[in-house]
């Protein structure tokens, strides 16, 4: 009774914390703009089945999505039996589920062969990590904690896996002793090969570490739970609806400002009627200064980053040497956001701390070395899009700072002047066919 009540505790504390981190983060979300996307549902069900779910985009590179897709499926099959674990916890019994028969122990098989596969894995990310350096996880963006993210949740896992596997090897051997409570349920393919480690054990040592590695389990469960909002690992959970939510459109296409817009119609037709003026809206913003001024599908972009470096791998800016980072646009991003919701709890809403997302965090720099290929757009396995963000920011510096290059303002004088880049007026485009 005792150790279900503190179990009871522990599990709704950490349900608790988890519940209001994603609070917090929705919220923060929601501190973007608003924007509509509610089109073609069909393709976009069928895009988050192939990308989020079918991890399509990961087997472009087919050794590091392999052993990926191990750990996702993994992760996601093994944690059912997080739920007899939870049942067992809450009514203290052991392996409640075992009424099921045959089809038990082909789950608890299931369960362990995944759990091996998934321990292998992580051992093989952290070595290709942390002693092969290849280059995308060693660049300057990914220092200091984001370099020790990666290897808090591959370390977690393998303890997570051994723990696992450790306890039902000493479960396997309490049943074949018919000791106690300990009935004999489940099949153990991968456990029992390492249960002779523990063979010449006493009953009681036996129950001790079996019980230890159960509490290990699930108190690690609730901790990554819990770990995973303030890590670049949340994409576990956000890849899903912002694949939902990605482009459908051709990469590149660019979202006219509606004002602007309008103002180019009045130009060419001035005897349409002006747009209608609020006199209660807040002042427009042309493209975006800080994180409030992207939208909630940018903001949840920037929560759903892996971190992967895929983007920048691929970035012909980047690779020639240009500060540009894809990857570091998308965590300046996410860094930003989560500052000004700290602040909005710390501070109230009209807290100003004199910083913003230009300038603070990304650099001109960095956004005038973007080519605007689409390279990262395209090689990112979740669909992330960091050229929408340097495009807003860029917006901001021509058309709010007027800021531009001297080369892009030599071309918008042209456009302005002879409706085309070029030196010459309108009239002598054709010129060439004489």
């Amino acid at each position: 009774m005792i150790e279900s009540l503190i179990f009871i505790v522990l599990l709704a504390a950490g349900i608790y914390w988890f519940s209001k981190n994603i609070r917090t983060l929705i919220r923060n979300i929601k501190l973007g703009r608003d924007v509509v996307i509610n089109d073609q549902p069909g393709l976009r069900w069928k895009t988050m089945a192939m990308v989020a779910i079918g991890q399509s985009k990961m087997m472009v590179r087919p050794v590091a999505g392999f052993f990926h897709i191990l750990i996702y499926v993994g992760f996601v099959i093994i944690n059912i039996e997080v739920l007899e674990i939870i049942l067992d916890g809450i009514f203290g019994t052991h392996r409640m589920l075992a009424f099921m028969g045959a089809f038990y122990n082909f789950l608890i098989g299931s369960f362990e062969i995944l759990a091996l596969g998934v321990l292998l894995a992580c051992v093989l990310f952290f070595c290709r990590r942390n002693f092969l350096k290849i280059k995308r996880f060693w660049s300057a963006e990914m220092s200091s904690w984001p370099r020790s993210d990666a290897n808090i949740i591959l370390i977690s896992e393998i303890a997570l896996m051994t723990a696992f596997l450790t306890m039902n090897a000493c479960d396997m051997l309490l049943q074949q002793q018919n000791y106690s409570h300990y009935i004999k349920a489940g099949s153990f393919p991968v456990s029992s090969l390492i249960a002779p480690i523990f063979a010449s054990l006493q009953p009681t040592t036996l129950v001790v570490i079996e019980r230890f590695c159960w509490w290990f389990h699930i108190i690690g469960i609730l901790a990554f739970l819990n770990y995973v909002p303030y890590s670049k690992h949340m994409h576990i959970f956000l890849a899903f609806p912002n694949v939902y939510f990605s482009k459908l459109l051709p990469k590149g296409t660019l979202n006219n400002v509606t004002a602007v817009t309008q103002e180019v119609k009045l130009m060419l037709d001035p005897t349409l009627p002006p747009p209608a003026v609020d006199a209660n809206a807040a002042p427009m913003r042309f493209g975006a200064k800080d994180v409030t001024d992207l939208t909630w599908k940018q903001l949840l972009d920037a929560y759903s980053c892996t971190e992967c470096g895929r983007c920048t791998s691929v970035c012909p800016a980047n690779i020639t040497g240009k500060k540009l980072s894809p990857r570091k646009i998308m965590m300046d991003t996410r860094d930003r956001i989560t500052e000004v919701g700290i602040n909005l709890d710390k501070q109230g809403a009209n807290y100003d701390d004199g910083k913003s997302l230009l300038g603070n965090y990304i650099t001109e720099t960095e956004l005038w070395a973007c080519t605007t290929c689409n390279a990262c757009t395209d090689a990112c396995p979740v669909n992330i899009d960091p050229v929408s963000i340097i495009l807003d920011l860029r917006r901001f510096v021509v058309m709010e700072q007027s800021a531009a290059p001297a080369e892009l303002n030599g071309m918008f004088t042209k456009i302005e002047n002879n409706q085309a880049p070029w030196q010459f007026s309108p009239a002598d485009r054709l010129n060439w066919k004489d």
